[in-house]
């Protein structure tokens, strides 16, 4: 069975969102500039190893951010048949 909707599990995920929405520019634009910056081969793969995390805890953010604000209104607008 599904679990209720709370308003308390929606700021949850809202906070976990915020939390993503900031770590996730910032590794991409550590790696950018870590991929700018090394040259040679150890560091360059971790480099683009970062480059990978970073693209998809972006897309994650973003699929993150559409369940989160569902789960919002889904609360506000439950029907109480």
């Amino acid at each position: 069975m599904n679990k209720p909707i709370t308003f308390e599990t929606g700021v949850k995920k809202l906070v976990i969102l915020l939390g993503l929405l900031i770590a996730s520019p910032i590794i991409l634009s550590l790696a950018f500039k870590a991929i700018r910056i090394f040259k040679e081969a150890p560091k360059i793969y971790i480099a683009y190893g970062l480059l990978v995390i970073g693209i998809i805890l972006l897309l994650f953010t973003v699929y993150f951010g559409f369940k989160t604000f569902k789960t919002l209104l889904d609360f506000l607008f439950k029907n109480n048949l």
